[in-house]
């Protein structure tokens, strides 16, 4: 079970990765279309840029937050030998709401919908990590 609850985070960090490549080709194409200055970049300062570049910064951003808590239950779930069909299959719910949040985002950017797969997604999170710590305690 472990190998698949690994794919899960071989997952999340494609599509951290997937973004990062498209928030920087997003922001060469703003710079190169004079629409953020070279010189905002020393302190990020997107104030100019189209909507799309920051919906992916932040997209961006947001991989290094509920991911990361994500990251470490997987971490405490394997350390502990406790990998089992529930945390592959609540580990794979979390990632696909991570992917459609991100699609979302970076895509229609309908607030309420993305909202929606946020909480779905935190929820998911917190049963991983409520799991867990029953798992531990017992």
């Amino acid at each position: 079970m472990e190998k698949y609850l690994f794919i899960s985070v071989v997952v999340q960090v494609l599509l951290t990765s997937v973004v990062m490549v498209l928030m920087g080709r997003r922001r060469i194409a703003a710079a190169k279309n004079k629409e953020i200055a070279v010189a905002a970049f020393k302190t990020m300062d997107l104030t100019g840029a189209n909507e799309q570049v920051i919906a992916t910064s932040r997209n961006f951003d947001n991989q290094f937050q509920m991911p990361m808590l994500f990251m470490f239950s997987v971490l405490f779930i394997m350390q502990f030998a406790l990998a089992d069909l529930g945390f592959v299959l609540l580990a794979a719910a979390f990632v696909v709401l991570r992917v459609m949040h991100t699609l979302v985002h970076i895509g229609s950017n309908n607030v309420r919908l993305r909202f929606r797969v946020f909480l779905l997604g935190c929820l998911v999170l917190w049963v991983m990590w409520l799991r867990l710590l029953v798992m531990v305690m017992m």
